[in-house]
């Protein structure tokens, strides 16, 4: 059985560290460079950046502050925010990322997941998903709806319906981000996240309301994620790397242990 994933998740706001509940109410709240290298050397497993205001702001993503993380971290490393073309995706892997994340511009042009796809290879093509529980619709029968620009824009795409296309274009893997529960510190959305993973064979990563060491392990269990992504539970210094990982695997979940 592969070891599950703990993923800690910069969001960076013109270059500093922030935080938000539900997408809005952002706060600066540090340094992601100094953030990323002490993560690192805590024995994170993955590192994630998202620049979150690129996409809304219409311009590039911040590659020095890429670069500055990537010379900090020896682990995989994901950056998204603001890629709308190959050629955007291949600036970032040459900065030092090692996979992409598309997201809004995936679902303008979802060519662009199988152009990076053949382009770098599966593995480092990563969508994600900001999601918003809705009422069911036609278009959204899930209950389930894909919302793009930082939470901004309403899709009206179903949510389990693009995961399955994102697979089909050549996603390797696909970040599930619960808009409800981001920054809740209330717990994953289990159900959303365990009803995509069941309709795709590529890894699915949990985002959005880790708020104890318990809530990973409901994720990772029930809820079928690969990996769970972390923010505020590290930033805010609620818990330690070491001591999710030591509940997790005290608990049935097997982890590699720092």
């Amino acid at each position: 059985m592969l070891s599950k994933r703990i993923i800690a998740c910069l969001d960076v706001r013109d270059g500093k560290l922030a935080k938000s509940v539900k997408f809005v109410d952002t706060k600066d709240i540090g340094d992601p460079v100094e953030t990323a290298r002490r993560y690192y050397e805590a024995g994170i497993d993955e590192l994630v950046f998202y620049d979150i205001t690129a996409s809304s702001d219409q311009r590039s993503i911040l590659l020095d502050v890429v670069a500055a993380v990537a010379a900090q971290v020896f682990i995989p490393f994901s950056v998204g925010g603001g890629l709308r073309t190959v050629a955007d995706c291949a600036r970032v892997l040459l900065a030092g990322a090692e996979k992409v994340n598309v997201n809004t511009a995936a679902v303008q042009n979802p060519q662009l997941i199988a152009d990076a796809s053949r382009a770098f290879g599966a593995q480092c093509v990563v969508l994600s998903m900001d999601v918003l529980a809705v009422p069911p619709t036609p278009a959204a029968p899930s209950g389930y709806e894909i919302v793009t620009h930082g939470g901004r824009t309403r899709t009206g795409l179903d949510a389990l319906a693009w995961s399955r296309r994102g697979e089909e274009l050549g996603a390797g893997e696909l970040v599930v981000n619960s808009i409800d529960a981001d920054g809740t510190r209330e717990g994953y959305a289990i159900d959303l996240t365990r009803r995509i993973a069941e309709a795709v064979r590529i890894p699915v990563v949990a985002s959005g309301g880790g708020g104890k060491a318990e809530h990973l392990r409901q994720v990772l269990t029930g809820g079928k994620a690969d990996a769970a992504l972390v923010a505020s539970l590290l930033h805010y210094g609620l818990t330690t790397v070491a001591e999710l990982k030591r509940y997790l695997n005290q608990n049935g979940v097997k982890v590699r242990m720092p």
